[in-house]
């Protein structure tokens, strides 16, 4: 429910164009990507249908239950989803192509998807030029073998997150630990592990505060480095019902992206027919300016007594120690480190004071820095010191980009805590072995990059695509190289797959969720858990569920009495458990069929400002601004997406600003000053590597550029991760601009003054 009423009819006044459907305007088509769909899926359109009239969705993790949701009525079906289908209706491989595997390594991982669906186990040794098809009893026995002859901290575990539902995460972690092994993590890592630290420190919680139905009629939303546009498309509908309502809209980034700018939903008439005009106003912040920009404002919101006082008093801890550091903060260095001018942030401030009500949500513009935690920290600041938490319409929102990050964590399949996002320790560690029956590791594990740079003897990863993901595509692919024993259980090919094996590697072929024997659940970003039933279909004969295979390794290794503590009966089996041993997710046993959800924690987290810490009251800290300096004739490098789910790259070009794969996104102020032209070719580089790459012209933060992920990896530092939560700082690099493809010290490098 709306907490305004929604104004009925239309609204000429937030109407972009007059041409109808956006005719001749740079935008995605919606339209044309139904029929693509249908086109792509014509072999099994039946199937197709059920699962996205049924199944919960795979992509992003705003969820819905069939083409519904919780928040508004109607359809609702995006892009991602649209794009995602065929990786769960499309049929087997034909694994003569895997017998010589040096053609495929020049294919793109889109080529390698469209090749189909992984059939059987599949197992290559050093030396020889492909796969042979073997039994699984092979490949499991392949595995326990090796596992058995392995110490614990020599093995690591690794689960992407798209698709991947709670019971596989709450298995394998389980699994991973009855081995004596904390070493396992998953794709959460790499997007929100700062937002984590920093919430469960400040408030004793680590996920999002409030609803999606908090954001239709609350007063202001604020989204800090974040582009739900292009990562999670049915939130523009919520916006779109947002500013219905009355809502204000501010994006603060060093980039205008376009579609937040403007967006065509095409479930909506008159959103589809003329557009809808979304943010009120950007802020064009400098990347990884985001906590000067934040200090700045608080240093308005201090001056002008535009604080909540009230709130601060009876239900937080620590104002002081921000207080004090934002007034020692210079106006000229919270200019020079935000990229703001002390009117901007006024104005900031000012919206803030206005809206009595506002969730500010961000991303992995905030996160993937050395500073996320600090960045996360002075966002959870901001909200408290205008008491944005626990009731209407107030929330503090880190939105996921992947259906099955929000769960990963909270299940325990993370190096750092156990089921239910508990630090890992001797005594969480003896409370978790009391009610598993066996002893659990007492010590953090690795966290996946951690796990590359160990040699480690042997890696199994849950899909996943380490060369494509990782920081330095070149170093990851030579760590894969060096392990003994890898294990891939994927339900399609991947490049790092064929990485040449140091001894063996092994293909194990996996389920989707939507043939999970029994149905499996979802947590969507809102923290609602969804249960997405098996759909009845064609099936992959010896694809096998990941937690199934999980189990069936750990009964060959470990004593009978050990092995029945890893066993589960079914999904339903692994669900009572889990509500047995994370209370948060109390209600989880009882979903079984389509439409069953509960929202762990109710609307509101932290429900009247009361947090669950040890006194009840949220804890302000004051951080540290980031002192950013570039070296002279740099630029600030930031990666985003495109047409592209994670790293699953689907178009060449990007509909909603027109960039190919290789552009380079830079101001029109830079590219007078450096007398470039669009189109033309450049190389990027840096102590880490080179990137070609041709002229584009957008809205950008001057002395900024921006490449896409995960083309940009090739000049990331691999050793630059956060402090705590080690995630790797995709958005903080430099490079110089060269003209010439630069050879050493190349003269025709052009500097920024």
């Amino acid at each position: 429910m709306a907490l305004k009423p929604v104004k009925k009819g239309w609204s000429p006044e937030t109407w972009v164009s007059l041409r109808p459907f956006g005719l001749g305007l740079q935008k995605p088509n919606n339209f044309l990507e139904v029929f693509r769909a249908i086109g792509e899926n014509a072999d099994n359109l039946e199937y197709a249908w059920r699962i996205l009239r049924d199944g919960v969705c795979d992509g992003c993790a705003l969820g819905t239950s069939g083409l519904r949701d919780w928040t508004i009525e109607g359809v609702h079906l995006c892009n991602i989803r649209l794009r995602l289908l065929r990786l769960n209706t499309q049929g087997p491989l034909n694994i003569e192509l895997l017998r010589d595997v040096e053609g495929l390594k020049t294919k793109s991982s889109a080529e390698l998807r469209a090749l189909g669906r992984l059939s059987y186990p599949m197992r290559r040794c050093r030396g020889e030029l492909g796969f042979t098809r073997i039994s699984w009893d092979e490949a499991l026995d392949r595995i326990a073998l090796r596992l058995c002859k392995t110490p614990p901290d020599k093995m690591g575990f690794y689960l992407t997150s798209r698709g991947t539902p709670n019971e596989t995460y709450y298995v394998a972690q389980k699994a991973a630990r009855a081995l004596g092994s904390n070493n396992i993590d998953n794709a959460a890592r790499i997007c929100h592990s700062p937002s984590t630290v920093a919430l469960k420190e400040s408030l004793g919680v680590a996920a999002t505060t409030c609803s999606y139905s908090d954001l239709i009629g609350t007063d202001l939303v604020v989204f800090f480095g974040s582009n739900p546009a292009v990562n999670q498309p049915v939130m523009m509908k919520y916006l779109y019902y947002a500013k219905k309502a009355g809502t204000q809209v501010v994006c603060v980034n060093p980039y205008q992206e376009p579609a937040m700018a403007h967006y065509w939903i095409p479930s909506d008439l008159e959103s589809a027919l003329f557009g809808s005009k979304i943010t009120d106003r950007f802020f064009l912040v400098q990347p990884g300016g985001d906590s000067a920009f934040i200090a700045g404002t608080l240093k308005h919101l201090l001056e002008q007594g535009w604080l909540n006082q009230p709130f601060i008093a009876q239900h937080t801890h620590g104002f002081e120690a921000v207080r004090a550091a934002v007034e020692s903060s210079p106006w000229e260095e919270l200019e020079q480190l935000s990229g703001q001018s002390k009117q901007e942030m006024l104005e900031f401030a000012l919206l803030l004071a206005k809206a009595d009500k506002a969730v500010l949500v961000w991303s992995m513009g905030i996160t993937q820095h050395t500073c996320g935690e600090d960045t996360v920290q002075a966002i959870v600041n901001l909200g408290l010191a205008r008491g944005y938490l626990g009731r209407e319409g107030c929330g503090l929102m880190p939105i996921r980009g992947h259906s099955g990050v929000q769960g990963g964590a909270e299940m325990g399949a993370y190096a750092s805590v156990f089921p239910g996002g508990i630090p890992i320790n001797p005594e969480s560690a003896a409370a978790l072995g009391a009610q598993w029956g066996f002893s659990v590791p007492d010590q953090p594990g690795l966290t996946v990059a951690e796990m590359l740079e160990s040699h480690l003897d042997v890696l199994w990863s849950v899909g996943g695509n380490f060369p494509e993901t990782l920081p330095s595509p070149a170093q990851a692919e030579a760590h894969l190289a060096q392990v003994p024993l890898r294990v891939h259980q994927d339900i399609v090919l991947s490049s790092q797959m064929l990485v040449e094996p140091a001894e063996e590697v092994i293909l194990l072929p996996a389920t989707t969720r939507y043939e999970i024997p029994g149905g499996c659940t979802e947590t969507s970003t809102e923290r609602r858990v969804i249960f997405s039933p098996e759909i009845p279909g064609p099936r992959i004969a010896e694809a096998r569920w990941e937690g199934q295979v999980f189990q069936d390794v750990v009964a060959r290794m470990c004593k009978p009495e050990l092995a029945e503590k890893v066993r589960f009966a079914d999904t339903a089996a692994v669900r009572k458990e889990i509500a047995r041993v994370i209370p948060l997710y109390d209600g989880i046993q009882h979903l079984r069929a389509k439409g069953d959800t509960f929202q762990y924690g109710g609307p509101h987290l932290c429900p009247g400002g009361v947090c669950p810490t040890s006194d009840g009251r949220a804890r302000f800290r004051a951080v540290v601004l980031p002192q950013s300096t570039l070296p002279k004739g740099a630029f600030r490098l930031v990666t985003r997406r495109g047409k592209q789910f994670n790293s699953m790259v689907h178009e060449p070009t990007d509909p909603i600003n027109g960039a190919p794969r290789d552009a380079v996104l830079i101001s029109q102020t830079d590219l007078q000053k450096l007398g470039l032209q669009p189109g033309q070719r450049i190389w990027l580089q840096n102590p880490f590597g080179t990137l070609a790459g041709q002229v584009f012209v957008a809205s950008l933060r001057p002395g900024s550029l921006q490449v896409h992920w995960p083309e940009g990896n090739v000049l990331m530092n691999p050793e630059q991760r956060s402090k705590r939560a080690k995630i790797p700082a995709y958005k903080e690099v430099y490079v110089y601009i060269h003209t010439q493809e630069p050879q050493g010290q190349n003269p025709n490098r052009v500097a920024s003054d």
